[in-house]
């Protein structure tokens, strides 16, 4: 017979092993979960990632560092965070983005709380606006009851087909709940190359008049973008409701790159392939991209999109 001491012993020892191990962060150390209500970003992290990692783009990066970090601070959030990022390819919304991600959900865009939407593969005909809606409203109700910090990024917004995001415009208004559903925590981005032309104008008249890239400010484009989105027949925002109501907290610039910026671009990559920085690969492959407008060449007409091509060929040279 077992002595009663050795029992009770055995007892407590299984006791504690069950609680520990169904203890919801231990859970959490081998299946992702979603963040525990009030859990913040971590301040430092964003910034040091923006600043490595994001070249030529002190707007974007300021407002959404701001923006970012006065959200995930707010205890009680009024409407979920939207942020529209616009410019030409290259310039780095799509990094951006995943940053974001990465530093809401660790596992960025692998996380099963970040949700990437591109409008010529998820919404590809215009006959099926509809069932899109619809098909929309359903996946993020879904998952915002799954875990309310979701994040989720539509690109290609200049290729949506108009009112199809309309259906998510409930989703990001003032509301408490939404047929019992909380939405206040989400974040919401769009991507979108429309409103590049007013950007690299604007950029371009800064240069024309001798004053510095880093002395435009947010008030010199955010108006211009947000008419000019609404008013653009070939943006997935024409017209659109969410701006109508005022629903998108900011309209994120991104400037053209330099090949100033390119080369950082360059070396960056460099570093990532594990490589020691060779300026004269990093001038051969700046040399490659071709800039813009025709006489001045200033701005790369593709930012950095094209680098790791460009990178490629060097190396087989």
């Amino acid at each position: 017979a077992l002595e009663p001491l050795s029992v009770g012993l055995a007892i407590g020892v299984a006791s504690a092993l069950t609680g520990y191990l169904s203890h919801p962060r231990f859970y959490c150390n081998y299946v992702e979960c979603c963040p525990r209500a009030g859990q913040r970003l971590n301040a430092t992290a964003l910034k040091a990632q923006l600043d490595n990692r994001l070249f030529g783009q002190h707007l974007a990066k300021d407002v959404v560092l701001k923006a970012v970090l006065g959200f995930s601070n707010n205890p009680s959030p009024k409407k979920p965070l939207m942020l529209s990022l616009h410019g030409w390819a290259g310039t780095g919304k799509n990094f951006l983005s995943q940053i974001l991600a990465e530093q809401v959900h660790p596992a960025g865009l692998r996380s099963k709380f970040v949700h990437l939407f591109l409008a010529t593969l998820h919404f590809p005909h215009h006959d099926q606006v509809k069932l899109y809606k619809e098909q929309l409203q359903n996946w993020i109700r879904g998952n915002v009851s799954a875990c309310p910090s979701s994040v989720f990024i539509f690109d290609e917004m200049d290729k949506m087909h108009p009112g199809v995001i309309d259906a998510i415009k409930p989703f990001l208004d003032y509301y408490e709940e939404v047929d019992g559903v909380s939405y206040r925590k989400a974040i919401f981005i769009f991507l979108s190359n429309a409103g590049g032309d007013l950007i690299n104008k604007a950029a371009f008249d800064f240069w024309s008049s001798g004053k510095r890239r880093e002395d435009i400010q947010l008030k010199d484009l955010e108006p211009l973008l947000s008419v000019g989105v609404f008013n653009n027949k070939n943006s997935g925002l024409w017209h659109s409701s969410i701006i109508d109501r005022n629903l998108i907290d900011y309209f994120v610039p991104f400037l053209p790159l330099e090949q100033r910026h390119v080369k950082m671009c360059i070396r960056a990559e460099m570093t990532a392939r594990g490589y020691a920085v060779d300026e004269e690969i990093v001038q051969a492959v700046a040399d490659e991209m071709t800039y813009f407008p025709k006489e001045q060449k200033i701005y790369s007409d593709k930012g950095c999109k094209t680098v790791q091509a460009k990178l490629d060929i060097q190396e087989d040279l």
